[in-house]
């Protein structure tokens, strides 16, 4: 039996520990009916109690939805969490009506018990799934959806996705009343019924410069990696000197994370789902909605923690890899000291393996970020949604988007429906990666460009869910 085989039978026999995002079933490959999700309500353990929370279960009963090399997204989406919902397939590209948003007007919300079908083309790599109706994203309403290649399924390596999330045991509705001082505006909440999920206020900052730097709006009781904290982390056990591609999702709903792993290294392969120029490092930052796919070599080590931190906090979540037989180590939920914020480190280093087509921009706009902690109060353009101020384009077009920041805080920009490429920070040209989400600091300006290729409206907000709710999105109009 060849190497791989027997790595294969070895990752098998530990499925059973490798957690709600484990190892990809390649033998389920092309299953000629549609494979079902069940949006749900479920409970889980966060720091000894029990918390009512939401998912996205497959087939097999797993959180999320993992498929095989070229097979279709065709999927059954059944809600059962007992009012309406609609759910976003992050790093997709489908047409308009099955991006997973009501918002754009092309199709209602699923009502309860309701059963919709979804059917097209599936986007290679690691994306993720996430209500996109109220604040339900925040209850964990949310899910890894990873689209393997034929060259990941041959590949000698062992595969795991985390995804990571921020959690209090308040409800997300108290948190947004909190922050707003009861005045929701701008994006309404659709009358969504939330049971799980919030947190307290916190108006800290952070000298940035000669500036003081707005950081984390909510101070929440816990960090989650694949629904776990510190205190009984998940194990991904591994075979001596393997190699793990660990694909790092950040669902988490207003929270940004520097990835450390301490004295080991790992290899950057891809963000958003995307192949990048392999980098080197042991610490990485990650804002929300993004995604990093890192290949960690075991080979000598024993036990390797790879762990979140929040920006500006000590709090940090993780996962610890560890080959078989090897002693577990206690690691504290709370680091020596605090980190820095996230910041563009690692973006001006990404280039993409396979960039967009060498072209110049058909179309120019530009567009900003305006809002601030108190009032609480976000929006694009001076025109909080609903009454934004749409960007317009033309199918055909390479389009780039210059998004100023002129706030004191960091927002991880989302744009549906299509990839870009990052194409310039605070004016200076550079050959970056392609992504669907990217960070603009205080201040700051960055450049992205697509191509107009998918026809229809489409959201262009904050990843941020409380400055999407306080009014901070738009959408791109095909003319």
């Amino acid at each position: 039996m060849s190497k791989q085989l027997s790595r294969r039978a070895f990752l098998g026999a530990s499925l059973a520990v490798a957690g709600s995002a484990a190892l990809p079933r390649f033998a389920l490959a092309q299953q000629p009916t549609a494979r079902t999700l069940v949006a749900e309500r479920r409970v889980i353990d966060v720091l000894g109690k029990p918390a009512d929370v939401f998912g996205i279960r497959n087939e097999l009963g797993r959180q999320g939805l993992f498929l095989p090399a070229g097979e279709r997204f065709l999927v059954d989406l059944e809600n059962q969490i007992g009012t309406e919902t609609i759910i976003h397939w992050h790093g997709q590209v489908p047409d308009p009506a099955q991006d997973g948003v009501s918002d754009t007007g092309y199709v209602p919300p699923l009502a309860a018990g309701e059963t919709r079908s979804f059917d097209f083309p599936a986007r290679s790599g690691t994306h993720w799934m996430h209500s996109h109706h109220g604040l339900q994203e925040q209850s964990l309403l949310a899910a890894p959806l990873v689209v393997y290649t034929a060259e990941d399924e041959a590949a000698d390596l062992q595969d795991e996705t985390v995804l990571l999330h921020d959690f209090s045991f308040r409800s997300p509705e108290e948190i947004l009343a909190e922050l707003t001082g009861g005045d929701i505006g701008g994006h309404g909440m659709h009358g969504s019924d939330n049971t799980a999920m919030g947190g307290g206020m916190m108006m800290g900052g952070m000298d940035h410069g000669m500036m003081s730097m707005d950081l984390n709006d909510v101070a929440y009781d816990a960090f989650l990696a694949n629904d776990r904290t510190l205190d009984d982390p998940q194990v991904i056990r591994t075979e001596p000197n393997g190699s793990v591609r660990l694909r790092l999702i950040n669902g988490a709903t207003s929270s940004a994370f520097w990835i450390n792993l301490g004295d080991a290294q790992a290899t950057v392969l891809a963000v958003d789902g995307n192949d990048v120029e392999p980098i080197t490092g042991s610490r990485f930052p990650m804002a929300s909605a993004q995604r990093l796919d890192l290949l960690i070599d075991m080979s000598g080590k024993s036990v390797v923690p790879v762990l979140a931190q929040v920006e500006g906090l000590a709090d940090r979540t993780g996962v610890i890899i560890a080959v078989n037989g090897a002693e577990i180590p206690k690691i504290s939920s709370v680091a020596e000291q605090a980190e820095g914020p996230v910041d563009l480190s690692l973006e001006e280093r990404l280039i993409s393996r396979h960039p967009l087509a060498s072209r110049a921009a058909d179309r120019t706009i530009r567009t900003m970020i305006m809002g601030a902690m108190a009032p609480y109060a976000w929006n694009l353009d001076n025109a909080p949604w609903p009454n934004r101020r749409p960007l317009a384009v033309t199918e055909g077009e390479r389009v780039t988007l210059d998004i100023m920041n002129h706030s004191m805080m960091a927002h991880p920009m989302h744009l549906h429906g299509h990839h870009f490429k990052v194409t310039s920070l605070n004016g200076r040209p550079i050959n970056g990666a392609v992504r669907d989400t990217v960070l603009v600091p205080p201040m700051a300006t960055v450049g992205i460009s697509f191509d107009a290729d998918n026809p229809g409206r489409w959201l262009f907000h904050c990843h941020n869910l409380y400055h999407m709710a306080a009014g901070m999105m738009t959408e791109v109009i095909y003319g």
